[in-house]
């Protein structure tokens, strides 16, 4: 295991732990306490949904680029496509669920996952 890369991903899972949690607590819970939010598809539910999911969702990608670093301590491009695969799989889960399948962008990020994960299968 490649010491730089394991500290590196210790970091990105550390930042992303951090960005959700102090987020969620100091910004989007006092962002969304404003009366003045646009209203999205009838109300400012989905406008919070989405804001929620879109905050949430940098910190998958970090968690996903911690993944991307430790797969390439190893010389393979299948790690490194089954990361990306893994990353935005998980993305789209996020997105289909925290929005109840409202927000558009989940088929593209599933639609991502499963051309890396074909990348994987092919990659040696």
């Amino acid at each position: 295991m490649s010491l730089p890369a394991a500290v590196g991903a210790v970091l990105l899972v550390a930042a992303g732990v951090a960005h959700s949690y102090l987020g969620e607590r100091y910004i989007l819970i006092r962002l969304f306490r404003r009366p003045d939010l646009p209203h999205l598809k009838g109300s400012d539910v989905f406008t919070k949904r989405v804001m929620r999911l879109a905050w949430h969702a940098t910190s998958v990608a970090w968690w996903g680029f911690a993944a991307v670093l430790l797969a390439a301590a190893y010389p393979s491009a299948r790690t490194v496509a089954s990361a990306v695969a893994l990353t935005f799989l998980a993305t789209g889960l996020i997105v289909l669920v925290g929005s109840r399948g409202r927000h558009f962008a989940w088929p593209f990020f599933l639609a991502v996952a499963l051309c890396a994960w074909l990348v994987a299968r092919a990659s040696t």
